[in-house]
């Protein structure tokens, strides 16, 4: 998916908001939480990725509408975040018409997906996402 990037030492880290309402029923009212958890889930990312891009590691972050990545836009495919939950946490999925719509183990499908992947070591991305979930608490 990037390009020139080896799979060596990468890290996906997959995230999962819990929706204040069933994300699988249609209208005004799932699409605007939609957006406000995509917004949040920018903010989060963008903050996390920029501080480990300025601790000179790679990582970028993936918009989970079009999975496509946001820091480095010369990918050459489409990140599945359903996907990357089935493989990566084993998460249940179910068909919701044409989609297909992952399960979380305790909000079931009132679950926002989102990665960002990084090269960082484990503990600069660590900290990166502390100090993340701290702006993001923080309203930066």
């Amino acid at each position: 998916m990037f390009p020139g990037v080896g799979t060596d030492n990468l890290l996906i880290i997959p995230t999962c908001q819990h929706a204040s309402i069933d994300l699988v029923n249609v209208g005004d009212t799932v699409e605007a939480e939609k957006d406000a958890l995509l917004e949040r889930f920018f903010v989060f990312a963008r903050h996390a990725t920029d501080a480990l891009i300025a601790g000179g590691h790679w990582a970028d972050y993936v918009d989970p509408c079009s999975g496509l990545p946001m820091v480095h836009k010369e990918s050459c495919g489409v990140y599945g975040e359903v996907d990357a939950l089935v493989s990566l946490l084993g998460y249940a999925t179910s068909n919701a018409g044409c989609c297909k719509v992952v399960l979380h183990p305790r909000w079931g499908s009132a679950v926002y997906p989102a990665s960002i992947v990084t090269k960082a070591p484990l503990e600069a991305t660590l900290r990166a996402l502390e100090s993340a979930a701290a702006a993001l608490d923080a309203g930066k």
